[in-house]
């Protein structure tokens, strides 16, 4: 409700632009569709149509014996192509600019975690994978612009005039909070479409410079000497959405931990050290590490990022454990280096509990994991873990304690390979779109018709990719209705 709440009615009293338009029928109020009346926007109003999602969502479908789940799948797992992409060229090359869904702008993290899973359909695709170049291209671009923004324009001269912040705003920029996972997602989209065996055309000088950048940003923002060039203040109701300390983030004692101003809800941090992000970190510096070795031969630079891995990891090791009196040895989820920890976690991605989604967890530290997880889905325990009438799971103090990501009910599933915990998950998920066939930012524990956000493309995504998973892992959980 919150922040991306008054974005909108601020965006609205001060001219920004936005559309509504796949949704104009809820957003004027008419209510949930029909049952199982197709949600998608009609063929000739749609971003992009992809011949192998297409076909993917078919050969699913015919998978799913729930005619709900079904209908919800085929509405969802297209929706970043439906609503969200804007194809084109820059200089030559495919540009793809990918707005969140409600609002008029490209997050890195969202714009990566959005095209994700269609990395597996690209090569049966040749239009599909100029999609996904492209943004990669213009995630590369956005980088040079400011590595220490969050979200940009399509346009890059436009400026933020309604976004008024004390901080180095530059053109083309729509948000500037830093959020470490931010990189770590540019480099996990091009490292997994490197793997799938996507065109390497787009990792050139230009992709290369941005890569050295973000390594650059990463070193500034372990602080050993200053607190570096960032700074982030704003006048606003919620202290969440500004910066502590003269905009430089609450204090942290240096010990090879990269800080995070913010989180990746965009919500300020307790505590710099941010143990999800950190633990991502490490993941992407070694892709990373790989990718210029055998792209480019850079073995210096390859070196430069697999010791900064390993110092990041250490640091977490020493750091981010701490003794639990009822769970453990778990992990905190922020922490300042000086004893000080919080814990709790939050419902996006990276999360203490999505770790294992993301790779960023070993099998070293199963046990450590295990400890947090009770922790995390332990009502009492965690006081973002949310139980009420219609549902129960994590929750965060971006959209209040009471309200359930549907993020983090898919997340739930994603990392555990249990029946039951994938089976739970989807019966929550079908309990819980309140009749509009889509996921959404979250939704009250009492009442899943009061929610936030009709369109958030990146959740509806998430939950096609945890369909396809079950589709191709465990077809029989999708053989029976849920």
């Amino acid at each position: 409700m919150l922040q991306r709440r008054q974005f909108l009615r601020d965006a609205a009293l001060l001219g920004a632009s936005f559309t509504l338009a796949p949704f104009a029928d809820y957003a004027q109020g008419l209510g949930p569709a029909a049952p199982f009346i197709s949600q998608r926007p009609a063929l000739k109003d749609r971003r992009f149509t992809s011949k192998a999602i297409e076909a993917q969502i078919s050969k699913v479908q015919k998978k799913i014996k729930d005619p709900e789940l079904a209908w919800m799948f085929a509405n969802c797992f297209p929706n970043t192509l439906d609503t969200t992409v804007t194809v084109g060229e820059v200089n030559g090359k495919p540009d793809t600019y990918v707005i969140t869904g409600d609002i008029d702008a490209m997050w890195l993290r969202d714009s990566s975690a959005q095209v994700w899973p269609y990395l597996p359909f690209m090569k049966q695709d040749p239009a599909l994978e100029r999609l996904i170049t492209g943004v990669i291209n213009r995630h590369a671009r956005n980088v040079q612009i400011d590595p220490y923004a969050n979200a940009f324009y399509q346009d890059a001269s436009r400026t933020a005039e309604w976004r008024k912040a004390e901080t180095d705003m530059k053109p083309g920029v729509h948000e500037r909070k830093w959020e470490v996972d931010s990189l770590c997602y540019v480099i996990r989209l091009a490292h997994g479409y490197w793997k799938a065996g996507g065109d390497p055309a787009c990792f050139n000088k230009d992709w290369l410079a941005s890569m050295q950048l973000i390594v650059k940003t990463f070193k500034e923002q372990q602080r050993k000497e200053n607190p570096g060039p960032y700074h982030f203040q704003r006048v606003t109701k919620w202290p969440s959405d500004t910066a502590a300390a003269a905009g430089n983030g609450n204090l942290a004692k240096p010990n090879g931990l990269i800080c995070s101003v913010f989180r990746p809800s965009d919500d300020g941090t307790v505590f710099p050290y941010l143990i999800p992000s950190n633990f991502f970190a490490v993941k992407s510096l070694r892709q990373l590490a790989e990718m210029t070795a055998a792209l480019f031969q850079q073995m210096d630079f390859a070196a430069e990022c697999t010791a900064l891995a390993d110092e990041v990891h250490a640091a977490l090791k020493e750091h981010a454990v701490i003794e639990h009196k009822k769970f453990g040895r778990m992990l905190a989820y922020e922490i300042d280096g000086s004893g000080s920890f919080y814990l709790i976690d939050d419902a996006n991605v990276p999360s203490l509990l999505s770790l294992p989604y993301l790779g960023a967890i070993g099998p070293e530290d199963e046990e450590i994991y295990q400890n947090t997880r009770r922790f995390l889905l332990s009502h009492g325990d965690n006081p973002y873990y949310a139980k009420g009438t219609v549902a129960e799971g994590i929750s965060g103090p971006h959209a209040g304690k009471d309200n359930i990501w549907p993020m983090s009910v898919i997340m739930r599933a994603l990392t555990s390979n249990r029946d039951e915990d994938i089976l739970n998950s989807l019966k929550t998920l079908k309990a819980t779109h309140a009749g509009t066939g889509f996921m959404h930012e979250s939704f009250n524990k009492d009442d899943a018709s009061k929610f936030t956000r009709k369109w958030f493309a990146w959740a509806n995504t998430l939950f096609g990719e945890f369909i396809v998973k079950i589709a191709d892992e465990k077809p029989y959980l999708l053989s029976r209705p849920v």
